[in-house]
């Protein structure tokens, strides 16, 4: 998921500078959107995960 926002993050700068702002304004809202799922789906992950430890 990490590697589709990079993506996205990564068109929306190269449409950028050809100067294509619908394409580049799109490109980037989906890729902080998956980076903000990504992020969520982290922190729930790590908290979640320490629970299942065996001492």
């Amino acid at each position: 998921m990490l590697y589709w926002s990079f993506v996205f993050l990564l068109v929306a700068v190269v449409t950028g500078v050809f100067g294509f702002l619908g394409i580049a304004g799109t490109a980037a809202g989906i890729a902080k959107s998956l980076f903000v799922v990504f992020l969520i789906l982290f922190v729930a992950s790590f908290f979640l995960g320490r629970g299942n430890r065996v001492r």
